[in-house]
């Protein structure tokens, strides 16, 4: 796998068992919102993406800043096609990956607030094929065999929201889980429309974890894991359930597994760079269709599958700003909110942040180089779209782009990140203090 992967999944490890419980941080209660619009001229952004645009780093970009529920910022700059020189829509269907996560998250946690699981549950309660795990102990790369010891203990609910149950990634994991997967035909989620969720989180609960849970952060398949028990708990396939839980109530109107082919002409084309770093569209990529949003699948990734538009992740991430609520209708409890968006690792560490049930956690460490306040949570997706939410700030932004690998602009995101706080809040304060 290129180094290139990505800018979300550049992970220091920790080697510390997370803590079982967390302390919630004291908040004050937001008042619910529903996005609103009253733009706002912000030239340093326009000028940065047009930048961007302008010299094909990225074939085009959509960026939104919503302040207090009031949309202040949402445009398109460059091009879909740039071979047709069609401009790109604010209204593109985006492949969104991995930000699939925190929805599928947000979904689980509907049914932790209903009662349904305890977060230090055992998987395997509810998927037996999860019992008993094994951890790898070595591995042959001439065949892909390997060795196993016992687990010391069972694989919890909590650590599969956290990315600490030692699941990894076929493709972009480690060497021995892109072997041991692969051999097992353990789908990655992005362009795998074929067979389902249970069929391959059943075959993945006997394969080795690659350490002993709870010990360190590797991200993986484990939220895919947590939409199969989305399934079992909610006796609906996670399509049907997030249509109904979230994305209806929402008014995410374009958010979607697989788009209905009254939506296809909207999803934006994705990119690549070819040898000469040109910005050239994908025609393959590991095997995979880059329409599979366009394919009739039945495969329903909790961790990667979605498509959807600016809009509509902007409304997701609103109704958690407001602690739960949105639109008059609450979805989750306050506190359900401020446990998934505090520190759920404990001494183990994500990068230089935290993570808690879904989302990156900014810590001091981080708050002037990436200019979120600290306790702001974020993810993106592989092939180029980023999100966070500040709370301190009561900021809700995303920017997206379609392009994969991308060197050109992969300092893009950062870039974006500091001309957003310079332009509502100015700059960070020094790392440590308040924002």
């Amino acid at each position: 796998m290129k180094n290139t992967v990505l800018l979300f999944l550049t992970l220091a490890f920790g080697s510390h068992t997370y803590a079982q419980t967390a302390t919630l941080p004291k908040q004050k209660s937001t008042k619910p919102r529903t996005l609103t619009t009253s733009l706002a001229p912000l030239p340093g952004i326009d000028r940065l993406l047009e930048e961007y645009t302008a010299d094909n780093r990225v074939p085009g970009a959509i960026a939104l800043i919503a302040r207090d529920g009031k949309i202040i910022y949402r445009k398109a700059f460059g091009f879909d096609d740039t071979g047709a020189k069609t401009p790109l829509k604010p209204d593109a269907i985006f492949r969104i990956a991995s930000q699939t996560k925190a929805i599928t998250s947000v979904g689980l946690m509907l049914l932790y607030d209903e009662g349904k699981f305890q977060l230090d549950d055992p998987i395997s309660k509810y998927l037996p094929a999860f019992r008993n795990p094994k951890v790898l102990a070595s591995f042959n790369e001439k065949d892909s065999s390997y060795t196993t010891v016992p687990a010391k203990s069972e694989v919890t609910i909590r650590q599969l929201l956290t990315h600490t149950s030692g699941i990894s990634y076929p493709v972009i994991g480690s060497k021995e889980a892109k072997a041991i997967y692969a051999k097992a035909r353990i789908p990655s989620g992005i362009g795998t429309p074929n067979g389902t969720l249970a069929t391959s989180m059943n075959a993945l609960g006997a394969l080795p974890l690659m350490h002993q849970p709870g010990e360190r952060f590797t991200y993986g398949l484990s939220v895919d894991v947590l939409g199969y028990l989305i399934e079992v708990l909610s006796k609906q396939t996670l399509d049907q359930y997030l249509r109904t839980r979230l994305f209806e109530p929402l008014g995410m109107r374009d958010t979607y597994f697989y788009l209905p082919a009254d939506k296809q002409s909207r999803l934006a084309a994705l990119y690549t760079e070819d040898a000469a770093k040109a910005t050239v569209k994908q025609t393959g990529l590991y095997g995979m269709n880059p329409d599979y949003p366009k394919e009739a699948g039945k495969y329903f990734s909790g961790g990667a599958g979605l498509s959807s538009t600016i809009d509509d992740y902007a409304a997701f991430l609103q109704m958690l700003l407001n602690e739960g609520e949105y639109n008059g209708r609450r979805y989750l409890k306050p506190a359900t909110v401020r446990l998934m968006t505090s520190n759920q690792i404990g001494a183990i560490e994500q990068g230089q942040n935290k993570f808690g049930l879904g989302f990156s956690i900014t810590t001091p460490k981080t708050t002037e180089v990436s200019g979120l306040s600290e306790g702001s949570y974020e993810w993106g997706g592989i092939f180029g779209t980023t999100y966070w939410v500040d709370p301190k700030l009561k900021i809700v932004a995303l920017l997206y782009t379609q392009k994969y690998p991308n060197t050109t602009a992969r300092d893009l995101a950062g870039k974006y990140k500091l001309q957003v706080r310079q332009a509502v809040a100015g700059p960070p304060a020094a790392s440590g203090s308040a924002n």
